[in-house]
């Protein structure tokens, strides 16, 4: 009922000709697809309907591909999942205006009226909301909003943002028909769907806890009363010049720990925000969401690739035997961009571990993703530089 095709070609028209004339054996109901931003997405688009009875095709930019025929973040990898018959989910779809957590809400109150309690619930946007000056659409603002309108209604959302490429050049959506931008999309899955996930870290703390004592938005200006930049490069033993600043978003993040803040250390308790730039003029870092605020208790938290490919060895291991014996019908791989060795360093892909390590008989996809959205300690929310692995099974009777 699920199919996932992958092609590399620098023609989009021959890419998307590649994975069509895989999927003709059957016609699918609804196509997802990620889309590298070298390729043109409406020719991609174009050539996928031709071939295919005018299929609904939902999904997006990527800043990569990873399947078990092909990983790589060229901008020229193309990952089409088809589905069709009882598996296929709902297509919905909001504009984000007048502002994120507006969308967010009116996204959740649809969804509310159309899932099933506990429905496996797959949230896609578009990462890039303007630049220059670069600006992100918040995922923390159309989280929160996507749960104000779910009321009382429970899901398991998970989900990521869309790129074009690590550089955050540009995102953009497939809506089904067109490609458009400023666009949240859900895919709300059928009741007898259900979502396992499991969250790959790879961050450690390198500091105590610090308070942010001056914070606007997504520009945190002070930790503990000093310049929140002369803090972060006192503490990684940095000294960071004009031109270098953005280098801080492959070197930390600030972290902030959930439940008991003296318990022993664990990956799994900490939401962390990548920093997206540093000015050195005022002395604050930029993070990629603004859900911080005056009072919150942070660390500053080193990127560590070995923790990274730990992380992916445990978690990989821990959900292949939570779900061996399940009906499984599909794995999705949502990445942060970050943890791709050209950007993170790491000696290893990752991504290669994961679909090495989930040695399971059921199809695999996955993308490099700007943001990643799963279940966190009982709410669904938005993490940096993790990867989610997530299963969707027939829900056991």
């Amino acid at each position: 009922m699920i199919e996932v095709t992958y092609s590399r070609h620098s023609d989009p028209r021959i890419a998307a000709r590649l994975c069509a004339d895989a999927l003709r054996a059957r016609q699918p109901d609804l196509l997802l697809v990620f889309c590298g931003g070298k390729l043109d997405p409406e020719t991609v688009m174009v050539v996928l309907k031709e071939s295919l009875s005018d299929v609904p095709v939902v999904g997006g930019a990527s800043a990569g591909g990873i399947t078990r025929q092909g990983i790589g973040y060229s901008g020229l990898e193309l990952v089409v999942i088809a589905f069709s018959g009882w598996v296929t989910p709902r297509i919905l779809i909001e504009e984000m205006a007048p502002d994120e957590v507006t969308a967010g809400e009116r996204l959740g109150r649809r969804v509310a009226d159309l899932a099933s309690e506990d429905a496996a619930v797959l949230l896609l946007y578009d990462s890039v909301a303007s630049r220059p000056p670069l600006r992100l659409h918040p995922a923390s603002q159309i989280v929160s909003g996507f749960h104000a309108g779910l009321s009382d209604r429970q899901v398991r959302l998970f989900g990521g943002g869309l790129l074009t490429d690590m550089n955050l050049s540009d995102g953009w959506v497939l809506d089904g028909d067109r490609v458009r931008h400023h666009l949240a999309v859900a895919l709300v899955f059928p009741p007898e769907i259900e979502v396992v996930c499991e969250i790959l870290h790879g961050c450690r703390p390198v500091s105590t806890f610090m308070e942010i004592t001056r914070i606007d938005g997504a520009d945190v200006y002070e930790l503990d009363g000093e310049p929140a930049l002369v803090v972060i490069e006192r503490m990684l033993g940095l000294q960071l010049g004009e031109s270098q600043g953005q280098e801080l978003s492959l070197l930390a993040t600030l972290g902030q720990k959930q439940g008991d803040p003296f318990a022993p250390y664990d990956e799994n308790a900490y939401v962390n925000r990548l920093i997206l730039r540093a000015s050195p003029s005022n002395g604050s870092v930029t993070l990629f969401e603004p859900d911080f605020f005056t009072g919150a208790q942070v660390q500053i938290m080193a990127r560590d690739n070995s923790l990274m490919l730990e992380s992916v060895r445990h978690g990989v291991a821990s959900l292949r035997e939570a779900v061996r014996e399940d009906d499984n019908q599909l794995a999705l791989y949502i990445d942060c961009a970050g943890r791709a060795s050209a950007r993170s360093g790491a000696f290893r892909e990752e991504a290669e571990m994961v679909v090495k390590g989930l040695d399971l008989p059921v199809p695999f996809a996955g993308f490099y993703s700007g943001v990643e959205i799963a279940p966190f300690q009982g709410y669904s929310r938005p993490l940096d530089w993790t990867g989610v692995l997530a299963i969707l099974r027939r829900r056991p009777r």
